[in-house]
């Protein structure tokens, strides 16, 4: 069903719905007949609300087409990622505090590791901390280009956010990362006559930016990608009658968010106890809270099976902290696979659990994972699917025709 058939059933009430997204969820087994990531670790809270609930697998986008983190949490949001095209700089951007206007052309930044030839040796700077970072970015905010207001904002760790501001600028531009070692870091190009000058500017930071940094032992380089504008999306307020909270740690899952709409919940720590913590603070101000884990996505791109495992075990170490609210719906999925075998994002579908006490009609599986979630009773389906069943579980929308 299309949103401009929900909206019209839309029937607010006090219902609570929680969605807990857990970056790069879907894994692979590392060998045949193994286990994935979600199956190996273990989950007796996840395990036995799979066995309340019902299970399915979500596609972000479609079969076989691998999705990019913001994307992805579109179509979870319900918000058609092909007809919404947002760029990973506004996500960012907004994500640290940057203001994104209509017009303005945003980037999301790594710093990146070059050898003495200028190829690429580490995409990520080895993940240089963000108290080492800072500084670095604090330096590149001394670059200045006539006619335009450039900003910058540290992210986290090898990852910053800018911003440049000006007449005559359009988005239209091709990335610097080849996202691939061994190849020297991409200029800009436009992708169309009227980016031009977007391109220009963008290219002239570059190399202001790149003799600030040279002699670095590490961030010597930076790629960009995701350039993009303010993209103008309706929010959760006036999509689905939802006063919405966003709890996440990092910074472009809180832009996502703001992008529509969902007020960013402020807490101190990093763990999936403190998240839960912070959004049991804001229970009684809200109805909708999305809650992001991050670092599964980062174990699986690192390769590293055995820390995303333990991501997961510490999820369902403090799950019972948010059941104990007793959400009228909980939704337990990812954004995207992101397999430790692969190293990196994936086209395979994603493990989801809907669990909504006296309304789900429970299917016969009895654990938390992928091979249980292919044979759930929900199927497998489009993620932009996850909004009107978490709204029709928490019973928020009326009947459709006589």
């Amino acid at each position: 069903m299309t949103f401009t058939e929900i909206k019209p059933l839309l029937a607010p009430n006090k219902s609570k719905i929680v969605m807990l997204v857990m970056d790069g969820l879907g894994g692979l087994p590392l060998k045949s007949g193994g286990k994935t990531e979600l199956e190996t670790a273990n989950t007796p809270n996840l395990d036995r609300l799979a066995s309340e609930g019902c299970l399915g697998q979500t596609l972000p986008l479609d079969y076989g087409i691998t999705p990019g983190s913001g994307p992805a949490h579109l179509s979870l949001f319900g918000y058609d990622p092909v007809a919404h095209e947002v760029g990973r700089g506004v996500l960012e951007a907004i994500g640290v505090g940057m203001y994104v206007n209509k017009g303005d052309v945003a980037a999301r930044g790594n710093f990146c590791t070059v050898d003495e030839s200028g190829v690429i040796v580490d995409r990520r700077a080895g993940r240089i901390p963000s108290e080492e970072a800072e500084p670095i970015v604090e330096r590149l905010r001394a670059i200045k280009l006539p006619g335009v207001v450039i900003e910058i904002n540290h992210v986290k760790e090898h990852r910053f956010a800018v911003v440049i501001r000006g007449e005559g600028l359009t988005p239209d531009l091709e990335e610097t990362d080849p996202q691939k070692l061994g190849v020297a870091p991409y200029e800009v190009k436009p992708k169309n006559a009227g980016a031009k000058k977007a391109a220009d500017l963008y290219n002239q930071w570059i190399a202001a930016a790149r003799e600030i940094i040279k002699d670095e032992p590490k961030a010597n380089a930076l790629t960009l990608r995701g350039f993009a504008t303010d993209p103008g999306l309706e929010n959760y307020a006036s999509r689905y009658e939802l006063n919405a909270a966003c709890v996440a740690v990092y910074p472009m899952y809180r832009g996502v968010a703001q992008l529509v709409g969902m007020k960013i919940i402020e807490f101190k720590g990093e763990s999936p106890a403190d998240e839960f913590d912070a959004l049991a603070s804001v229970w009684n101000d809200h109805d909708f809270f999305f809650v992001h884990i991050k670092k599964t996505d980062s174990y699986g791109e690192d390769g590293n099976f055995d820390g995303k495992v333990h991501v997961i075990e510490s999820v369902d170490l403090a799950l019972p902290k948010l059941v104990a609210l007793k959400p009228d719906v909980l939704i337990v999925t990812g954004d995207h696979s992101t397999p430790a075998l692969l190293k990196s994002h994936s086209w395979h579908p994603v493990p989801f659990l809907l669990w909504a006490p006296g309304a789900v009609r429970p299917d016969d599986r009895q654990q938390f994972g992928e091979t249980q979630c292919a044979q759930g009773g929900l199927g497998t389906f489009h993620a932009l699917n996850a909004m009107p069943l978490a709204l029709g579980h928490s019973q928020r929308l009326n009947k459709f025709g006589a």
